[in-house]
């Protein structure tokens, strides 16, 4: 057991080439599961998708099994909000052959599977150069990415007559972003208390998002590093000392080119 633990251990967090192509392997598989949900949201629960839901339902309980076997701090990874998000993925697959029924909260605790991204950028940041450069604008994105097909998910779900399938989607997609960029074109309009109350956290939380994108796009980008003096973790990327106290900072760099 001490030596398949061992083996685990190593494919999620070694430096082997094995270990490096298993884990971008994982990444491919986060990044199609995040698209297929958000594909299959509009269409009807039918036989296949309940299988192919609960197909991936067991390798993402299988993942999520292994990263807790060789987590180091169980107790904190738990408390994660992608964790949270996985665990409930997870169930709401599994169960989902077994009720036989379209319900909605299912639709939603499927949508919750977008919040894997910030998974996903963890795992970016030990792969990709490309991400550690620009981490900041990407991950601005990325929360208005998660935000945007999040709350389309809760839309289509609570608001959209059923039986619409892809035009209703897309006109729960419409209204986030219409609402979100405050827009209001007035074509689609929430009439209940709900569907208002609904509009009003888009419409707040989508500008604020909108202004993290625009100033991390703006903005130089910084690379994460970790002052050993007084902890800083942002530096421009060719710095040699702290902004903040100093001390001489060894980012690694491929100088100029």
């Amino acid at each position: 057991m001490d030596q398949l633990k061992q083996t685990v251990t190593e494919l999620y967090t070694g430096s082997e080439r094995r270990s490096r192509r298993f884990r971008f392997g994982l990444i491919l598989f986060d990044v199609f599961t995040i698209i297929l949900f958000i594909a299959i949201a509009p269409l009807p629960a039918t036989v296949g998708l309940e299988t192919l839901g609960f197909a991936l339902g067991l390798f993402i309980l299988m993942d999520f099994a292994a990263r807790l076997w060789i987590a180091t701090d169980r107790r904190e990874m738990l408390l994660k909000i992608y964790t949270i998000a996985d665990v409930i993925v997870i169930l709401s697959l599994l169960i989902a052959p077994f009720i036989h029924a379209n319900l909605a909260f299912l639709r939603i605790l499927r949508g919750l599977r977008i919040i894997h991204s910030y998974h996903l950028l963890r795992d970016l940041r030990r792969v990709s150069p490309f991400f550690v450069k620009h981490e900041g604008a990407v991950i601005a994105a990325v929360n208005l990415f998660v935000f945007v097909f999040f709350t389309t998910s809760v839309v289509f779900a609570l608001f959209v007559e059923r039986g619409t399938g892809l035009e209703g989607y897309i006109n729960a997609l419409y209204f986030t972003v219409s609402t979100l960029t405050t827009t209001g074109y007035g074509d689609i309009t929430p009439t209940t208390t709900g569907g208002k109350l609904l509009a009003v956290v888009i419409m707040v939380v989508g500008v604020a998002l909108f202004v993290q994108l625009a100033r991390a796009i703006i903005q130089p980008s910084k690379v994460r590093y970790t002052c050993q003096s007084c902890g800083l973790t942002k530096h421009d990327h060719d710095a040699v000392h702290c902004k903040h106290c100093g001390a001489v900072v060894r980012i690694t760099t491929e100088g100029m080119v």
